[in-house]
């Protein structure tokens, strides 16, 4: 199961204040107009330890001769066809709309688990009016304020309950899932049939092709994984139409149910801002990632072209810049089997379990070096470092004053780290808590 959670509801009742709040962005426009939002918005979310994404969806109306709206109704629909829950906001000041009634009407029909959310409360004036959205016969409403956040605690804690533990030795026994991503027509259906040596999918010159995500399982040369061939995700404002908002809802599914994502850069194009978003969206997920720079046979190249071309790359995803580059032709099937030991290679990192002897070792030696900063005359002290059963590489580092460590010394550590042990292509996590 994923954890994706779509936000519904009419125009104007503050689905993308309330997507700010959830993760902690700005990425939503907000205005008072109504109908502001009509491309969908991906972020990501963390509420006592467990992350999902939320997507922020244009206002549902009806018979309306906008063709906007009209695109709007239709991804909103399959936005609650995707999504694993549903928040449906409506608006106390206005009390229960008769568009209202209709979201109700279709969301019943669903099945999915619908947290039914009465926005701009304000102040506890407003809690009496929250009575009357019993009516549209989805359970008890929380009163939240997308404004100044109240009431929002109360929603995630009953949100984040319907969403599967994760088990990290369960997970362990299952097959890598690969998920070949990347924007439209950069070659990912390509690679898919090169390396499993048949026409697995359709491939075309047109972008787009590839609707839906495919899974497919890799069993040879003593390896074994799910590779998942996923539509390309293009800029938010490209997708036009029903059927790619489809296609880009299933590729970031694929991603989150992935374990290593294999980036694919078109060569001919250079790397490009919506290859840094697919890059970041795969870090915010915790996944592994090995970045592909396909149609190399197509570049006029000398003796410095890869490293320039590579310094490029890494200095656009910078920070994290701890990952493998390889330049490849999927049609020449240039350097394609040496993808096979990298995913092994990224797929053992994510895996890895440090002893926590060695663990302590390595870093009590950083910890000397370049102690934390002392804040308002108090001394930081870091006792002790264990690495957390997580499925992603996590680690907790107790000290005296957990609050006082800045983000720049957070990134010495994860430096110190991937010095001593190996994480190349795993995002690395680390939390600090009191002693």
């Amino acid at each position: 199961m994923s954890r994706i959670v779509a936000i519904v509801g009419r125009p104007n009742v503050g689905k993308s204040t309330l997507f700010n709040r959830l993760t902690g962005s700005r990425d939503a426009i907000v205005d008072e107009e109504s109908g502001v939002t009509r491309d969908r918005i991906y972020g990501k979310s963390d509420w006592n330890g467990v992350n999902f994404s939320v997507i922020d969806t244009g206002g549902y109306v009806e018979d309306s001769d906008d063709i906007f709206e009209e695109e709007i109704n239709k991804q909103v629909i399959i936005a609650i066809e995707e999504a694993d829950a549903i928040i449906f906001l409506t608006d106390v000041t206005t009390g229960v709309h008769e568009l209202d009634r209709s979201i109700a009407s279709i969301l019943r029909k669903s099945g999915k688990k619908i947290f039914l959310a009465v926005n701009k409360v304000d102040d506890s004036l407003r809690i009496p009016g929250i009575s009357e959205f019993y009516a549209l016969g989805l359970g008890d409403p929380y009163p939240v304020s997308s404004i100044n956040g109240s009431g929002t605690g109360d929603l995630l804690d009953d949100l984040v309950k319907i969403f599967p533990s994760s088990d990290y030795e369960e997970e362990k026994a299952e097959l890598p899932k690969v998920a070949i991503v990347g924007r439209p027509n950069s070659g990912k259906s390509t690679l898919l049939n090169t390396l499993m040596g048949e026409e697995r999918n359709i491939v075309t010159p047109l972008p787009g092709t590839t609707r839906d995500s495919i899974y497919t399982r890799y069993k040879k040369y003593n390896h074994d994984f799910l590779l998942v061939d996923t539509a390309g995700l293009r800029k938010k404002s490209k997708v036009k139409d029903d059927i790619e908002f489809y296609s880009v809802m299933r590729a970031v599914k694929a991603i989150e149910n992935s374990d290593i994502c294999l980036l694919l850069i078109d060569a001919t194009r250079g790397i490009e801002s919506q290859d840094i978003n697919i890059f970041s969206l795969i870090l915010r997920n915790g996944k592994g990632i090995i970045v592909l720079v396909n149609k190399w046979d197509l570049i006029e190249k000398d003796t410095g072209t890869a490293k320039r071309f590579e310094d490029e790359i890494r200095d656009r995803t910078s920070p994290f810049t701890d990952y493998d580059i390889l330049f490849i032709s999927a049609i020449n099937k240039q350097r394609i089997h040496k993808i096979l030991d990298l995913v092994e290679k990224v797929n053992n990192n994510c895996r890895k379990r440090i002893p926590t002897s060695d663990l302590n070792e390595a870093m009590q030696e950083a910890f000397r070096a370049y102690p934390p900063s002392a804040v308002r005359g108090k001394p930081v002290r870091i006792k002790y470092v264990t690495q957390l059963p997580s499925r992603s590489p996590s680690f907790a580092f107790f000290c005296n004053f957990p609050g006082y460590i800045k983000e720049p010394y957070k990134r010495y550590l994860e430096n110190r780290l991937r010095e001593h042990f190996d994480f190349t292509g795993v995002p690395v996590k680390i939390f600090f808590r009191k002693k």
